[in-house]
């Protein structure tokens, strides 16, 4: 058959010969570890009858936030500031465009791998003014050992599934003539993750002198997932 016109023509699929059959197989892995990284999001807001009042409090209560944050040291492994707005709001009656307040916002994301100082540091973000706290969201360093295990598992997999198969047949396998990576990881385990903890929000400080209990956080388990297609050639079976 003709492909069509324009058509990109499939390479041909490698078959065997009698005196060297091929067998293809695919091999997975599926794996279930503890997450390495937890993230959550803050996001600090002000509000003032003008922009300079505006601008005043929001400043100070991203450094108060900031300071809190880097007071847990090593816990933390990376803080980052993102998205800063500053936007007035009009009145809604009257003739003409006048400022009724202005809002600020600034927002933070934080990374932290000491997992105890997490629900601890959650709830005291948490405990300030016009402050915003999203997450956690579990996750796993792009390097981990656990990618690396899955990989190693689905080619065991492979070479254990053709030998099963020219078991089967009364056959050995001979050598290995393909191994394709067709997705090491699974795509869809980075964040925003599923099952993650629901967002919080404050915008009430707590009562003088007392402080929240912190929040006990059961980390999610993550699901690494790796495949592989491999082709082999085989002695002649004993059909």
């Amino acid at each position: 058959m003709t492909p069509p016109e324009g058509a990109t023509p499939r390479p041909p699929v490698p078959y065997g010969t009698p005196e060297a059959p091929r067998l293809a197989v695919r091999g997975e892995a599926h794996l279930e570890v503890d997450p390495e990284i937890a993230r959550i999001g803050i996001t600090v807001s002000a509000r003032g009858r003008d922009r300079r009042s505006a601008l005043d409090d929001l400043t100070r209560r991203n450094t108060a936030v900031l300071d809190l944050v880097k007071s847990y040291g090593d816990a933390v492994e990376r803080l980052e500031t993102g998205a800063f707005s500053i936007s007035p709001e009009l009145t809604r009656h009257g003739r003409g465009e006048r400022v009724r307040t202005y809002h600020g916002a600034v927002r933070i994301t934080a990374e932290l791998t000491d997992f105890t100082a997490l629900g601890e540091l959650t709830t005291r973000l948490a405990d300030h003014d016009l402050t915003h706290v999203d997450g956690p969201w579990w996750t796993l360093r792009p390097d981990s050992p656990a990618h690396r295990e899955a990989r190693r598992q689905a080619v065991r997999e492979a070479v254990q599934r053709a030998r099963d198969y020219a078991d089967a047949l009364g056959a050995t396998l001979a050598a290995l003539v393909e191994l394709a990576d067709i997705g090491a990881e699974d795509p869809a385990h980075h964040p925003p993750a599923p099952g993650r903890m629901r967002s919080a929000a404050y915008a009430m400080a707590a009562e003088a002198d007392t402080a929240a209990a912190p929040l006990d956080l059961e980390p999610e388990r993550q699901h690494v997932y790796a495949a592989v297609n491999a082709r082999f050639t085989m002695n002649p079976p004993r059909l």
